[in-house]
């Protein structure tokens, strides 16, 4: 009788595991909206303020401007909410309707509470709940995955999911290495369940804690809190240490591109876009030429936006959106401090 118990417990055990990843429903993006500051800080203005030329930013890292919140009442999660509110005006969507918010950020407006969940306040969204994903410019990579894994669990049908960043605020204008580098923005996707073969189909996420070293803000955390020296040596800004961060960068974001095609039997005939984080274009051409993509299919918006982080990959959604067609193969990838870099196959949902 015992034996016949376990016998029929496993059964039951298996028989829901294997439905569950037997299941046809997909998570899938619906709509798009973003929001960027007016302020453009061109390379011309930021070589009066650092030892820097138009032409040393341009070849080295392929921006002209980044947008710049001048605002200093505003920050990440106002962008955030005007991001969110374009979004559902344009899918006709109810701010009561949304489940959960998940925000990918390096700049909250506090340590404390989640940005993801002011975001919700602004933009109206009462019966969501919400949280934060850390993951500096891979963010949005790994908070598509986490609304993928809600919405395949069944209990939510409307997650947003944001990318949002005042960077501005954690950027020291007086270091010529990183200044020209960033910009502020926000960017907003509405994730759905579909029971069709569209969609977020397969993922590579990864990780290593040797990028610490290189890339990272000294001060500010529970290792080394705020004080008056913390201040003194500008401490809270962005540190980096350019080339050991180039060379994971190119190596790391161009090998995950192509093992997600390469595991899903992709070819760059089967891809129409690449749509990669926008951190420096010798970065984004050596992912394309991996993928033996051709240029003119690969996303590229650092010249007018610079480095948002985690908000750049769904800003490239944005300004493409007229151009994608129901069922086109994207690859998005990203990498970023931690190191963290990833790729997501993403068969897209709809014509605008």
């Amino acid at each position: 009788m015992k034996n016949f118990f376990f016998i029929c417990l496993f059964s039951v055990c298996f028989n829901t595991k294997h439905f569950y990843l037997m299941s046809s429903t997909n998570s899938v993006i619906t709509g798009l909206g973003m929001y960027v500051p007016e302020y453009r800080l061109t390379n011309d203005e930021l070589s009066t303020m650092v030892d820097t030329s138009d032409e040393w930013i341009t070849t080295r890292i392929g921006i002209k401007e980044r947008r710049i919140m001048k605002d200093k009442d505003k920050a990440s999660a106002y962008m955030g909410a005007q991001a969110v509110k374009q979004l559902l005006e344009k899918t006709g969507t109810k701010p009561e309707e949304i489940d959960l918010v998940i925000c990918a950020t390096v700049a909250p407006d506090y340590i404390f509470p989640a940005t993801g969940i002011i975001i919700a306040d602004m933009a109206g969204l009462k019966n969501a709940y919400a949280f934060d994903v850390h993951a500096a410019c891979s963010g949005f990579l790994y908070a598509m995955t986490v609304a993928d894994k809600f919405i395949k669990a069944g209990k939510e049908k409307k997650i947003i999911v944001v990318g949002a960043e005042k960077m501005s605020s954690i950027v020291d204008y007086t270091d010529r290495k990183t200044c020209p580098i960033f910009g502020d923005g926000a960017s907003a996707v509405l994730v759905e369940p579909t029971e069709e073969k569209i969609g977020v189909m397969d993922y590579i996420l990864r990780s290593d804690g040797v990028g610490v070293k290189y890339l990272r803000m000294n001060a500010g955390g529970s290792l080394n809190p705020a004080t008056e020296e913390t201040v003194r040596n500008r401490e809270h800004f962005i540190y980096q240490e350019g080339q050991p961060v180039f060379k994971y960068a190119v190596t790391h974001m161009a090998d995950v591109s192509a093992e997600i095609m390469e595991r899903n039997n992709l070819t760059a005939d089967d891809i129409a876009w690449l749509v990669p984080h926008q951190a420096n274009l010798r970065i984004i051409d050596a992912t394309a030429r991996r993928m033996e993509l051709d240029p003119a299919k690969v996303m590229i918006n650092i010249q007018k936006y610079g480095n948002t982080t985690a908000a750049t990959i769904p800003l490239c959604l944005c300004e493409w959106e007229k151009q994608l067609h129901k069922g086109d193969n994207l690859i998005l990838a990203a990498f970023g401090a931690g190191f963290t870099w990833g790729s997501i196959w993403l068969k897209w949902g709809y014509n605008s």
